[in-house]
C-alpha cells in the first residue's frame, strides 16, 4: 500500500505548558522532529498546531518529542459498548482493530463488561473512527460511547480549575495564621513569654512547610522536571523565590529558635504561593472563556437522523447517516448534515454558521446545512457531505488551526520570553550580591527579600497570553458572526490593508440582471409592453430575456406561448405573440430592420450612461419602447462602500464591463476607482500593479473565478456563493454574501489588533517598570522596597488583566 507523502497538519493538546518559555520548548522540540515543517504551540489554548510529513513524522514520534521536553500531549479515553465479544479471542481482536488506527494509545477490551475502552489523542482521530475501526472488526457497537476519565477538552479544564481552587482555598486557610501572627504589633509579641515565641515560630514553620510543600509541589515539580532538560520556566522563578524564603526562615528557626520570629519570612513564603495560585486560578477561568465560540460550535451538531431505508423510516445516530441517504428533517428540528431538499419547503434558521439573524426560505434543489434550525415546515434532501466533510466541520477545524497559529507580531514575543527567565535569575543574584555586600544593618536580610521579589514579579505569564488570548477570542468571535479567519497571520495582515479591490458581478452586484426601466411609446403601456415582451421572451435561454420574463412574473403577468421564436444570436429574438410579430433586441436589431429611434435616442442613451442595457420592442414593425436591463447593486453596497471611506480605505471595483457601464455603476456606489474591461486572467496582474503602488491590497471575490487575485493580494476575502464554501481558497471566508461582513471582518482585525497592543504594552511596561522597584532602587531615595507578597499580587493581576482585556473582544460590534 502506498504511504501518503503529502503534508499534514494535526492539531495536539499540549499539558503541562504554564508561560511563553513552555511554548518555546514545546515547539522547538516538535521543529527538531524529522517531517516536521512547522509547528506553532498556542498557550491560551494549550495546543500546538503541526505540519508534517506522514512518510516521515508519526504520531508516536511527536509525543516522544513532547515528553523529552519536558511535558506530555493530551489524551482522551471512551468506552464503547460492544456486542459479540463473548470470548478472549473476541477481545483481541477488537483490541487489535483499535490498536491500528492512527492516534490511539492504548487500548483495553473488557469481556465481562463487554466494553472496549480506547485512549487517544483527539487531534489526531476521531470518537467516529474508532467506532468503526470496532464494527470492521465485525462486531455490533452502540452509537454513543461512554466517557471515561477525560472525556474533552472542557471537562479537563474543568478538573484543572477545581485542582487550582482547591489548592488555593488550602493554601489560604494555613497561610492565614501566618499572616495574622505577622500582623501582630512588636509590643505584643514582647509581652509574650519566650516559649511562646519558640512554639509559635516552630508552628508557623510546621504550616509554612504545608504551604510550600502541597500547594506548592506544582511549581517545584516542574522546575525539577525543567532542571532535568537544562531550561527554566516561570515556575522556576516562583519555586526558587519561595524555597529561598522559606529555606532562610527555617535555618534561622533551627539555630535561633525563639528568637528568629522577628526575622523569618514563613508568611511570605505562604502567601506568595496562595497569591499566584489565586491568579493562575482566576486566570485559568477566563482563559477557558476564550474558547466558547468553538465549544457553542460543537454542541450545535445534531446527534441523531430520521433516514429512510428500505421504505422504512428510522433514527439513527449522526454517525451512521451515509452519502445519498434520504432524511427527513420535521419542524423544529436540527439538519443532521448537508444535502440537497428532494421534497418540500421550509424556513430555516442559518444564523449559526453565517450570522445572519433573518430565516431563509429553502425548496427543492436549495442546499441545506447540518446544525441549522428548520423552523416550519418539513421536508426531505439527499445527504451530500458527513462527518468531517460538513461545512459546521470544516468551519471547527479552520477555526482550531487559526487559534492554534502564531500571528507575527508573536514572534517578537517568543524571542523576548525566550531569554527572559534567564535573564530574571542573573538579575536576582546580582540584586542579593549587591544587597548582600553594600546595603545597610542587616545586609543578609534585605539582600533576601529584594533578590526574592524580584523573582517573583517578574513573571513572564502575562506576556505569553498577551497575544493568544487575543486572537482565540478574536478568531471565535469572528465565527460566531459568519467571518472565518484562516489563520493568527490573515487576522493581523488584515488590519494594515489599504486597498480594498471589489469585484463587481456577484459581490458589488447582485450577479443576477433585472429589468430596471419599461418605456413604452406608439399608444403602448408598460404593462402591456412588458407582457409581451415576456411571453416572446419565455422560452429564451439569455439572462437579459430571462430578466425580462422573471420582472413579469413577479408582476404577476398572464403570459402567452410564442409562435416561431426565433433567436438572432447578437441581437435579440424574432416571435409571434397573440397574433402580433415582435421584435426584442438590441440597436443592431433595429438597423437590420430599417427601423429608427426617433423619440426613443435621448432616453436610450440616458440609460446606457446609467450602465444599463436597453432592449427595444418592435410590435408589428412599429417601435413600441424599450426595456432596460442592468445587474443591479445590492442593497447595502453603499452603506458598505461608505463604511470602507470611514475605515480609511481606498475602494477599488474591478471588471469585465465595459468601461461606461462601470463607471455608472462606481459612481452610484461612491467606489473611488474603477479597473474595468479586465479579462479574468488579467485580474491577478491588476492587483499586483496596485500592490507595486506600495500599498497593502484586499481582493473581495467569490473566491472560485477570482482565486489568482485572492492568492496574489495581501488578503484575499472569498464570499461564499451558497454552492461553494471556498475556505481552501482565501484568507478570510465569509458565510454570507453580504459587502456589510468584509466592513465586520476589518474592523474585527483592527479591535483584535488594537487589543494586543494593549496587551504588551502593560505586559512589557509591568515588567520594565517593577523589575526594578522590586530590585531596590526606590530604596535610597524613599526608604521603600516592595514587599515579596506584594509582588506575588502584582504579578496575579498582571497576568487576570491581560486575559480580561482580551475578552473585551467577546463584545465585538462593527462600528466603523
Amino acid at each position: 500500500m502506498a504511504v501518503d507523502t503529502r503534508p499534514q497538519s494535526i492539531t495536539l493538546p499540549i499539558e503541562g505548558m504554564t508561560c511563553a518559555s513552555c511554548v518555546t520548548r514545546v515547539e522547538r522540540a516538535l521543529k527538531r522532529t524529522p517531517g516536521v515543517a512547522a509547528a506553532s504551540v498556542n498557550l491560551a489554548s494549550e495546543k500546538a498546531l503541526v505540519q508534517y510529513d506522514p512518510s516521515l513524522a508519526t504520531l508516536e514520534a511527536l509525543q516522544k518529542r513532547v515528553t523529552s521536553a519536558g511535558y506530555h500531549i493530551g489524551t482522551r479515553k471512551l468506552a464503547f459498548e460492544v456486542r459479540g465479544m463473548t470470548d478472549a479471542a473476541g477481545v483481541e481482536r477488537a483490541e487489535r482493530a483499535a490498536r491500528l488506527v492512527e492516534g490511539v494509545v492504548a487500548v483495553r477490551g473488557n469481556v465481562v463488561a463487554e466494553a472496549v475502552t480506547v485512549e487517544y489523542v483527539p487531534g489526531a482521530v476521531e470518537a467516529t473512527a474508532l467506532r468503526q475501526a470496532i464494527v470492521s472488526a465485525g462486531f455490533d457497537v452502540a452509537a454513543e460511547p461512554k466517557t471515561e476519565d477525560l472525556l474533552d477538552e472542557q471537562t479537563r479544564r474543568a478538573r484543572d480549575l477545581r485542582s487550582l481552587r482547591n489548592l488555593f482555598l488550602l493554601s489560604a486557610l494555613l497561610s492565614a495564621p501566618l499572616l495574622a501572627v505577622t500582623m501582630l504589633p512588636l509590643q505584643g509579641m514582647g509581652l509574650l513569654p519566650a516559649a511562646w515565641h519558640q512554639a509559635l515560630v516552630y508552628a508557623e514553620a510546621v504550616l509554612a512547610g504545608v504551604v510550600w510543600g502541597v500547594p506548592g509541589w506544582r511549581f517545584h515539580r516542574v522546575t525539577l522536571l525543567n532542571l532535568r532538560h537544562r531550561s527554566t520556566t516561570m515556575d522556576t522563578l516562583v519555586s526558587l523565590g519561595t524555597t529561598t524564603a522559606y529555606g532562610y526562615s527555617l535555618v534561622m528557626t533551627l539555630l535561633h529558635g525563639g528568637e528568629a520570629i522577628h526575622y523569618v519570612y514563613f508568611e511570605a513564603s505562604s502567601v506568595i504561593i496562595t497569591l499566584i495560585l489565586l491568579g493562575r486560578y482566576l486566570e485559568a477561568r477566563a482563559r477557558g472563556q476564550t474558547s466558547e465560540a468553538i465549544r457553542k460550535l460543537m454542541g450545535l451538531q445534531a446527534r441523531t437522523a430520521r433516514v429512510i431505508r428500505d421504505g422504512q423510516e428510522q433514527d439513527v445516530p449522526i454517525e451512521d447517516v451515509a452519502l445519498g441517504d434520504r432524511v427527513l428533517v420535521r419542524p423544529g428540528e436540527k439538519v443532521p448534515v448537508d444535502g440537497v431538499i428532494q421534497e418540500g419547503f421550509s424556513t430555516l434558521d442559518e444564523s449559526m454558521l453565517t450570522g445572519e439573524s433573518m430565516p431563509v426560505d429553502k425548496g427543492v434543489g436549495a442546499l441545506v446545512y447540518g446544525a441549522t434550525i428548520n423552523r416550519s415546515g418539513a421536508f426531505s434532501f439527499e445527504a451530500q457531505k458527513v462527518g468531517r466533510d460538513t461545512v459546521l466541520a470544516q468551519i471547527i477545524r479552520l477555526v482550531e488551526e487559526a487559534q492554534s497559529s502564531h500571528a507575527p507580531i508573536q514572534r517578537l514575543v517568543d524571542v523576548v520570553t525566550g531569554y527572559f527567565v534567564p535573564a530574571i535569575l542573573v538579575i536576582a543574584a546580582a540584586t542579593f550580591v549587591s544587597w548582600w555586600l553594600f546595603g545597610p544593618g542587616d545586609a543578609l536580610r534585605f539582600a533576601l527579600v529584594n533578590a526574592v521579589a524580584v523573582l517573583i514579579i517578574a513573571c513572564p505569564c502575562a506576556m505569553g497570553l498577551a497575544t493568544p488570548t487575543a486572537i482565540i477570542t478574536g478568531t471565535g468571535k469572528g465565527a460566531e458572526m459568519g467571518i472565518l479567519i484562516r489563520s493568527a497571520e490573515a487576522l493581523e495582515e488584515a488590519h494594515r490593508i489599504q486597498v480594498l479591490v471589489l469585484d463587481k458581478t456577484g459581490t458589488l452586484t447582485r450577479g443576477q440582471p433585472a429589468v430596471t426601466d419599461v418605456v413604452a411609446t406608439n399608444g403602448f403601456d408598460d404593462v402591456t409592453l412588458l407582457r409581451l415582451a415576456a411571453s416572446a421572451e419565455r422560452h429564451s435561454e439569455h439572462p437579459l430575456g430571462e430578466a425580462i420574463v422573471r420582472r413579469a412574473q413577479e408582476q404577476g403577468l398572464s403570459l402567452a406561448e410564442p409562435q416561431e421564436f426565433l433567436a438572432l444570436s447578437g441581437r435579440g429574438v424574432l416571435a409571434t405573440v397573440e397574433g402580433r410579430k415582435l421584435a426584442l433586441g438590441n440597436l443592431a436589431l433595429l438597423t437590420s430592420q430599417g427601423i429608427a429611434l426617433d423619440g426613443l435616442s435621448p432616453k436610450a442613451d440616458r440609460l446606457a450612461e446609467e450602465g444599463k442595457t436597453p432592449m427595444f420592442v418592435l410590435i408589428d414593425g412599429q417601435l413600441s419602447g424599450l426595456i432596460a436591463v442592468a445587474d443591479t447593486l445590492k442593497p447595502e453596497a453603499k452603506e458598505a462602500v461608505a463604511s470602507f471611506h470611514r475605515l480609511g480605505l481606498e475602494v477599488v471595483m474591478l471588471t469585465g464591463d465595459n468601461q461606461r457601464t462601470a463607471a455608472a455603476i462606481a459612481r452610484e456606489a461612491g467606489i473611488d476607482r474603477v479597473l474595468a474591461e479586465v479579462l479574468p486572467h488579467e485580474k491577478a496582474q491588476q492587483v499586483q500593479a496596485l500592490q507595486a503602488e506600495g500599498k497593502k491590497v484586499a481582493m473581495v471575490g467569490d473566491g472560485i473565478n477570482d482565486a489568482p487575485a485572492l492568492a496574489q493580494a495581501d488578503i484575499g476575502i472569498a464570499m461564499a456563493s451558497g454552492t461553494d464554501v471556498a475556505m481552501e481558497a482565501a484568507d478570510i471566508t465569509l458565510m454570507r454574501n453580504d459587502l456589510r461582513a468584509v466592513v465586520e471582518s476589518v474592523a474585527l482585525s483592527r479591535q483584535t489588533m488594537r487589543v494586543i497592543r494593549q496587551n504588551l504594552f502593560w505586559a512589557f511596561f509591568y515588567n520594565v517598570a517593577l523589575i526594578p522597584v522590586a530590585a531596590g532602587v526606590l530604596y535610597p531615595l524613599t526608604g521603600w522596597l516592595l514587599n515579596p507578597m506584594l509582588a506575588a499580587g502584582a504579578m496575579a493581576v498582571s497576568s487576570v488583566s491581560v486575559v480580561s482585556n482580551s475578552l473585551r473582544l467577546r463584545r465585538f460590534g462593527a462600528k466603523p
